[in-house]
């Protein structure tokens, strides 16, 4: 009679082969601004290919998305008039989303992200240059905002501490970041003392990044490809600048860059050039999980910029670039640190990497297609 293990122990494993399969879940979603549509891919966590899933209807020139952080809800802003920020629950099986409100907003959000108990959802306007606060109750954004402040030229980011205490805002064209604090039982956002910190001249602060020991700040310069590294004073929230970055090769052919948009820009001597076709042009940028590898995108050249963390001061050593689609706006990086997901503006694919854990080097594994104007990739892992 054959042994009692030896019948069960494949439908054992069968069964948590189905359980590991059923509960692990990624989706990957992705804004196209020209075409005004979400898409959503489920990713396989092995391979890194992406199957498409659901595509949305937004509204023209859907592009900054967040996500909540119990990864439920996912929120987008639509740049277009009427503005406004579209609240969708996540489903936690298949990943498709179903649209729960549509709240008009006052201002062109070039950038949105939420608190850490997912309770105020936080909006850069570039255009009008202020930064807003909206409520949300039971998923969902609530308006009017409640607070609107003013900051000096081009808000472009902000991003919330890990503390949840200290906010802050990447001012391009102010070449300023700007600090706050944040209280979590009223909502409310005050200016820090000092309020803003200096960047470097020129280098136009755009996107931020926190390390995941909460100790510094990476600021993006679109304006150099350079990312500054700022110490974060975990009593006062208080940045204080370490070190300055560059995310290209010495032997670059392009040429240090200046804000867009001749209607809007003021500041003196950073006016828009007239010929912009060999500008930088960086994007986006995000850090691993773990903490070690950083990556910068680059529009102009088309690039993924990859430098290695020094965790112990913060430091940035530029290792090398990868080439990707074409004007990458945005990426986003699985929680996992294994994939570097990629989208670009000019291109009708996203691009899945495999980040090596030992040297942080991408190696291209799978693409997909998605809309026009791809600009912005969420993540969410289940």
């Amino acid at each position: 009679m054959p042994r009692l293990s030896h019948l069960i122990s494949p439908l054992v494993l069968a069964m948590a082969l189905t359980s590991g399969a059923v509960h692990a879940r990624t989706f990957v979603y992705v804004s196209n601004a020209a075409d005004g549509t979400v898409s959503t891919f489920r990713m396989n966590e092995q391979s890194g290919e992406l199957t498409a899933v659901q595509t949305v209807t937004s509204g023209k020139n859907v592009m900054p998305m967040t996500v909540s952080p119990d990864r439920r809800h996912l929120y987008a802003a639509v740049r277009s008039t009427p503005y406004n920020v579209q609240s969708y629950s996540i489903d936690t099986q298949d990943g498709h989303l179903t649209l729960l409100a549509t709240t008009p907003v006052d201002e062109s959000l070039a950038y949105i992200s939420l608190d850490n108990t997912g309770k105020s959802l936080f909006g850069s306007s570039y255009d009008n240059d202020v930064l807003t606060v909206n409520p949300i109750v039971n998923g969902v954004v609530t308006g009017p905002a409640t607070q609107s402040l003013k900051t000096e030229q081009h808000a472009h980011s902000v991003r919330i501490d890990h503390s949840n205490q200290y906010l802050y805002v990447a001012n391009l064209g102010g070449q300023q970041v700007y600090q706050y604090r944040y209280d979590a039982a009223s909502g409310k956002v005050t200016a820090n003392d000092p309020a803003k910190v200096a960047a470097p001249q020129g280098i136009g602060p755009r996107h931020t990044e926190l390390s995941p020991d909460n100790r510094f700040l990476y600021v993006l310069g679109e304006l150099h490809d350079s990312v500054i590294t700022y110490a974060l004073d975990s009593k006062t929230g208080q940045l204080h600048q370490v070190a300055v970055t560059a995310g290209l090769p010495a032997d670059t052919t392009l040429v240090p860059g200046a804000p867009r948009g001749p209607d809007r820009v003021k500041t003196p001597g950073m006016q828009p050039h007239a010929d912009n076709s060999n500008d930088i042009w960086a994007a986006d940028i995000h850090i691993t999980s773990d903490g070690n590898f950083l990556y910068t995108s680059e529009r102009t050249s088309s690039v993924l910029s990859l430098f290695k963390v020094n965790k112990a001061n913060g430091a940035l050593t530029f290792v090398k670039t990868f080439k990707t689609e074409k004007q990458p706006r945005g990426f986003g990086i699985t929680p996992d640190s294994k994939f570097l997901i990629c989208s670009g503006e000019k291109s009708s694919q996203v691009s899945v990497f495999a980040i090596d854990g030992h040297s942080g080097e991408l190696t291209l594994k799978s693409q997909a297609p998605v809309g026009n104007g791809a600009n912005w990739v969420s993540i969410v892992k289940r």
